[in-house]
């Protein structure tokens, strides 16, 4: 297994609400949802929909609680909801099996 240290980067804690921020780079209009690895500090994730009414964002928010084996409603747009750099918000609890899922390598929803 890849070293998770570079995923770390990615995340930041929230003081005030407990959870955990995760930094994304969201890439709209990709042919399939995966993980593209780590990128100045924030997980590339190619996305299989269009940036447009918020379909992509909808799309990585279940990719990413279907990759954590969470509930659509942990997985939180904290910022970016119209720019391809996005901040989610995560249960404190899925932070190591996010770091395990990203140090895996790139992961595809079909």
């Amino acid at each position: 297994m890849a070293d998770a240290a570079p995923f770390r980067s990615a995340f930041r804690a929230a003081a005030a609400t407990g959870r955990l921020l995760l930094d994304v780079k969201a890439v709209p209009g990709a042919s399939k949802t995966e993980i593209a690895g780590v990128r100045d500090g924030r997980l590339r994730i190619r996305v299989a929909a269009a940036a447009e009414d918020g379909k992509a964002n909808a799309e990585l928010i279940a990719f990413l609680a279907k990759a954590l084996g969470c509930a659509k409603k942990d997985v939180v747009l904290y910022s970016g909801e119209k720019s391809r750099l996005k901040t989610l918000a995560l249960p404190p609890r899925l932070k190591e099996r996010a770091e395990m899922l990203a140090a895996c390598g790139p992961h595809a929803e079909t």
